[in-house]
């Protein structure tokens, strides 16, 4: 979505907000180290803003922290929020619904292009990632940790979403054209944890790798 916006020319690009468990110190559902994402946001050249949340995360309380985030954000000057939304009418409508009297804008910049021409295109423009969470209802556990490919993509079954807009899988980039460096890591372990399939992405340090911690 970042090269999206930059490429197109939607806007000015300002920082980037993504909810974080507080208790595990990952990202939420993506399950990606803190380590990680901020070398996400290093190599993007924007500053990282994250909210913290519990597991579980009741709604009221998703609902309350993100407000204030935005609120934050609104005294810093910011005037849009852009999210990678899809398809799902829903997920828009519950957006829009709070993001009304925030003085906030939302965009959605990838919204109905078609899934399976974007996941080729990203993966054609440089993407690389990796599957870091699997719903194991509708796609099986051997997924987790692969890489986001066009051989993941050829092997995904019938109805499964290119982008897992529907929550099938998640990734982390780890490569692309809207970061100045790759972002140096390593497979770690699986792990089966509330229901979902967790794969773990071990940073590099100059000493070697951070030690595993099962994902959250």
């Amino acid at each position: 979505m970042l090269h999206v916006i930059r490429s197109e020319g939607l806007g000015e690009a300002a920082g980037l907000l993504t909810t974080v468990n507080e208790s595990a110190a990952r990202v939420a559902m993506h399950a990606v180290r803190l380590e990680v994402l901020q070398a996400q946001a290093d190599a993007t050249g924007l500053p990282l803003i994250t909210v913290p949340i519990p597991h579980p995360c009741p709604n009221e309380m998703y609902e309350t922290r993100m407000s204030a985030a935005i609120a934050v954000a609104k005294t810093e000057g910011f005037t849009h929020v852009a999210f990678g939304d899809l398809f799902l009418e829903d997920i828009r409508r519950y957006r829009e619904e709070r993001m009304k009297g925030t003085g906030l804008t939302p965009m959605f910049p990838l919204w109905m292009r078609a899934t399976d021409v974007l996941a080729r295109e990203m993966i054609h423009g440089g993407l690389d990632g990796y599957v870091t969470c699997v719903d194991p209802r509708v796609l099986s556990p051997s997924f987790a940790g692969r890489r986001f490919d066009a051989i993941l993509l050829r092997d995904l079954p019938p109805g499964i979403d290119p982008c897992g807009e529907r929550g099938e899988f998640h990734t982390c980039a780890v490569a692309g054209p809207m970061f100045s460096n790759r972002i140096d890591v390593v497979p770690g372990e699986v792990v089966e944890r509330d229901g979902f399939v967790f794969a773990d992405l071990l940073p590099r340090t100059r000493s070697g790798m951070v030690p595993s911690v099962p994902p959250s």
